[in-house]
């Protein structure tokens, strides 16, 4: 369809919010068959969804709030969709110090078997104890003494998960509009009429359902413009993460205890830096777009000083970023302990056309997430749909035996004037779909002229036509992480080629 064309039939679904649950659900709902439109005001993955510690992982510490169901799932999720995307999700071990732990070895020795064994754990290897002072693991700490375990989770690109969710969805039928804002919703027996707010001005659909997906806007499109009252509530936290020059030597991450028991990550990122987060703090404000602060600052900077042997002051943080987590209001006294499971609020009204709405949730379980909206959905579905995602590759995780090192290898084989950076960089983005950019290019020069960075023009010009970005940060900062590596002047340059 072309962005000046809007449909005008009933749509079976309008789904309101471009992060990771809207763009899940979009896929599972296309792939079934449904007629669906999803809007997102501003960019895919350009709030929370790009703002997480980038983790598929079971949530060790959400054992310790009781959170069994959501941490089962989420585990069985993992070596799930680490199958299905191989390319943006890969394995990481991680160092849990036990030398300045508030909680007792036992306990989280008692966790981790838990969480070996809880959701059917298959290729990640399990959890080991081993010496500080002996292993290479305990070199970079300021404190070697007594005993770490460690265990395994997986890295996600995250805001690239959000893109290749939302192209799936595309190429099974569904229609994705960025920049599209929803501004009023009235509701009849039969449908929703929606009118959005879009560069060439108004805009009205209809969809028989209507799909509330807006993450810390769920509470303003419930109420504000669907007008629907509702007990659910939703409790808006704040988390921001640092970035700074590379800490430590090695693969492996850190999963750090403070002394307030909260949990801080320190991970390999972009090859040259560390990531440090996250925080958790009350937010009252509107959700827009927050930023870190001296508080959240001075907490992330103390808690790599009580950690590690190099000093790392405010001055060595390269970037930082902030997102307001979403999460169902459980009337918890603390942030870190509010539940990150995620629940689901159909509303008929009286007897009128359905809008399911959803509070909470987590990256790791949007695929499970979509399945029980649909499953929810069910009644109010004219026709009978299956269940279909569970090990349907996402767009470029086709590779055989879900093997990236044996994929790169032959990448390098086809390419072989490439350099090898610039090979795996693509290779991560987009899988077993670079040869849509590489085509039959033999050097970088054939990729048009480069903006800076490795960032040619043959990826530009996909990244426009195929997965929906429109401006400069779409490219640099959410597509990609290039915005950490580009010189001077890249985002000038590639914002006047879009121009044109």
């Amino acid at each position: 369809m072309d962005m000046n064309d809007w449909p005008t039939e009933m749509l079976d679904m309008l789904i309101v919010g471009g992060g990771i649950n809207g763009v899940g659900i979009a896929r599972d709902a296309a792939g079934r068959g449904l007629s669906v439109l999803l809007v997102e005001q501003d960019d895919l993955a350009s709030h929370t969804s790009s703002a997480s510690t980038k983790l598929i992982h079971g949530g060790l510490r959400y054992l310790e709030y009781g959170e069994i169901r959501l941490v089962r799932e989420a585990l069985i999720e993992r070596e799930r969709l680490w199958g299905m995307a191989p390319h943006i999700i890969w394995p990481l071990r991680f160092v849990l110090p036990q030398n300045q732990s508030p909680r007792s070895g036992w306990m989280v020795r008692l966790g981790l078997f838990l969480y070996d064994h809880l959701g059917g754990r298959k290729k990640l290897p399990g959890t080991e104890t081993i010496a500080l002072k002996t292993d290479e693991a305990g070199t970079a700490l300021a404190d070697r003494d007594g005993r770490a375990f460690v265990y395994s989770d997986c890295w996600v690109e995250d805001s690239r998960l959000v893109a290749l969710n939302a192209l799936d969805a595309a190429e099974r039928g569904a229609t994705i509009r960025t920049r599209t804002r929803l501004v009023a919703a009235k509701r009849t027996r039969d449908g929703w009429t929606a009118t959005l707010a879009t560069d060439n001005g108004p805009q009205t659909v209809r969809a028989r359902i209507l799909v509330n997906a807006a993450g810390p806007w769920v509470g303003n499109v419930l109420s504000g413009i669907a007008r629907v009252d509702s007990d659910r509530g939703v409790r808006l936290v704040k988390g921001s993460h640092i970035v700074v020059p590379r800490l430590y030597e090695g693969d492996h991450a850190y999963m750090l205890q403070n002394p307030d028991r909260r949990i801080v990550f320190a991970i390999p990122y972009e090859g040259d830096y560390t990531l440090i987060g996250t925080t958790d703090d009350p937010w009252e404000g509107p959700p827009g777009t927050p930023t870190i602060d001296a508080e959240e600052t001075r907490y992330l900077l103390d808690t790599i000083a009580r950690y590690f042997s190099k000093s790392v002051a405010e001055a060595d943080i390269v970037w930082t970023y902030s997102g307001i987590r979403p999460l169902y209001d459980d009337h918890a006294a603390n942030a870190s302990a509010v539940t990150r499971d995620y629940v689901l609020d159909v509303d008929t009204g009286d007897d009128q056309a359905p809008i399911l709405s959803i509070f909470g949730g987590k990256i790791t379980t949007y695929r499970k997430l979509a399945e029980h909206a649909l499953a929810e959905l069910a009644p109010h579905i004219k026709r009978k749909t299956a269940a279909w995602t569970a090990g349907a590759a996402l767009p470029g995780g086709d590779m055989p035996d879900a093997d990236f090192d044996a994929f790169l290898a032959t990448l390098t084989t086809r390419y072989p004037a490439m350099p090898r950076p610039l090979l795996r960089r693509l290779a991560r983005a987009y899988g077993t779909r670079v040869a849509a950019i590489l085509g039959t290019a033999r050097t970088p020069a054939d990729l048009g002229p480069d903006f800076g960075g490795g960032l040619h023009r043959a990826e530009v010009d996909h990244l426009v036509a195929h997965e929906f970005a429109r401006q400069v940060d779409d490219i640099l900062w959410r597509r990609s992480k290039l915005g950490l590596h580009v010189p001077p002047g890249t985002g000038e340059r590639v914002a006047a080629y879009l121009a044109k």
